[in-house]
């Protein structure tokens, strides 16, 4: 999977609303350490024409992001998109309905704070309405901010999470070409201007105690690899050019490591492909090598179309007359059918699952599949092992089993986050355990894209876990 998750280092609400005697505004007051943040727009409290605003104002670990990078943890810029996730907070207020936030990086340092209460305003401190920090007021009441980049995000109901495609604000933060001093998020000038009132959109803040509703910052990418060594077609004129494509994969490990080749690096390697005529006897399929190049540390592909009958095939992965690797291919070819096959149903099952998990460990979940009409003959569960379906196109989600919560629900959109990783063994994922929750049952689902029904069917089987804490 490709999902990484950055918590908020510090958050706030700025208010210039009215204390309870109406004529005094809290334009002092602190909610650095509040549990929850709110962004309002009250107006004709005090008199026909006054308005109260309330602002959210939150920081994050940017530092952390850059050193994943570093270390290869996340990938590079343009291979990530980076999301703001703030989430909803029931409240007991009128909800306001059909409007929009706007979320904005903020130009100015400023102090989270040590205030508590949304309510009374009793907790002045810094920042606030009026000053960032310390000795230290906005330029503009109500927090500095840049231009561009600028954010929205509409809200029908007024109970609805925010999640905002921040990867352009996060990547300038990430090479300093902007200071991060965090991100603002308000209503849209003309409605907090507007001659009524959006009561009172609240998010939980840092503070929470409920673990999935931090506000963070959730980097996605597609981290799946798709080795067609186990699912290689022959070019047919039946299949559109993109299912006549096969990328296979060559994996360098060193001691249990995966390791870059040190003749090739990060650069080109090269493949022949072989027909095996029995024994050791081969003819090359193609005149020239095929280009491959390097996907990250350690490993390497290479995309090949291949015309003809071959049968069974040798792949060798070389550069500079040295020869890396040897392996097998088994082809498969396209053939048209004057009976329909109606839609495939599977049986599912992750074959290293454990019953526990600690929340420092990333996981990886064989999974095996076969169709769910498979009917053997004797001979064939005499003479073989059961075949493993490959899956060219699956995702998962995880859900808290108490309440069934999706912690992480299924990614299919155009980051791609939560789709399974294949190769010759079947297919498979991996799961950062740090994401959820320690003390609690999870389950896994899984769902196979339908092609016939262009929508993707989530899959009958549940996988249980726990995921602990270590204790020492």
């Amino acid at each position: 999977m490709a999902i990484k998750r950055y918590k908020a280092d510090a958050d706030n609400t700025i208010v210039n609303a009215y204390e309870s005697n109406l004529r005094t505004r809290a334009t002092g007051s602190n909610m650095g350490q509040a549990d929850v943040s709110e962004i309002y727009s009250i107006y004709g409290r005090e008199s026909t024409s006054s308005a109260e605003l309330s602002r959210v104002l939150t920081k994050f670990d940017i530092a952390s992001i850059e050193s994943d990078r570093t270390a290869g943890t996340i990938p590079a810029k343009d291979s990530v998109s980076f999301y703001l996730r703030l989430f909803n907070a029931e409240t007991s207020k009128t909800v306001p309905r059909n409007f929009t936030l706007v979320a904005q990086a903020i130009s100015k340092s400023w102090t989270e704070g040590d205030g508590l209460d949304l309510e009374n305003y009793k907790d002045s401190g810094v920042s606030n309405w009026i000053s960032a920090s310390s000795g230290v007021a906005w330029d503009s009441a109500g927090g500095d901010y840049h231009a561009l980049p600028a954010y929205s995000q509409s809200f029908s109901t007024g109970l609805e999470d925010l999640e905002i495609d921040v990867t352009t604000l996060v990547e300038e933060w990430i090479d300093d070409s902007k200071s991060n001093y965090g991100i603002g998020i308000r209503l849209t000038s003309s409605e907090e201007s507007a001659l009524t009132s959006y009561y009172t959109k609240r998010f939980f803040a840092r503070g929470t105690q409920y673990f999935f509703k931090k506000p963070v910052i959730e980097a996605r990418w597609n981290s799946s690899l798709q080795d067609d060594r186990g699912d290689f077609y022959m070019s047919s004129s039946l299949a559109p050019a993109a299912d006549n494509l096969n990328t296979l994969y060559l994996y360098n490990y060193v001691r249990g490591r995966l390791t870059n080749i040190p003749a090739v690096g990060t650069g080109e390697i090269y493949v022949d492909l072989y027909e095996t005529l029995g024994g050791d006897a081969l003819t090359q399929t193609i005149a020239t090598p095929a280009t491959g190049g390097y996907v990250s540390t350690g490993i390497y592909s290479c995309s090949v179309c291949l015309t003809g009958t071959y049968s069974s095939l040798r792949d060798v992965w070389h550069t500079g007359g040295v020869q890396y690797f040897t392996g097998t291919i088994s082809t498969q070819t396209v053939a048209a059918t004057a009976v329909s096959t109606g839609n495939n149903r599977y049986i599912t099952k992750i074959k290293n699952l454990k019953n526990k998990y600690f929340s420092e460990e990333e996981a990886r979940f064989n999974v095996y599949v076969r169709s769910k009409n498979w009917s053997p003959t004797i001979y064939t569960v005499a003479s073989s092992e059961i075949e493993n379906t490959i899956i060219p196109s699956a995702s998962f989600r995880v859900y808290r089993v108490l309440d069934g919560y999706n912690a992480i629900p299924h990614g299919t959109g155009s980051d791609l986050q939560t789709i399974l990783s294949y190769d010759v063994s079947g297919n498979y994922f991996n799961l950062d355990m740090s994401l959820l929750e320690p003390g609690y049952e999870y389950g896994i689902k899984l769902a196979f894209y339908d092609s016939q029904r262009q929508s993707w069917l989530e899959q009958d089987q549940k996988f249980l876990f726990r995921v602990e804490d270590y204790e020492y």
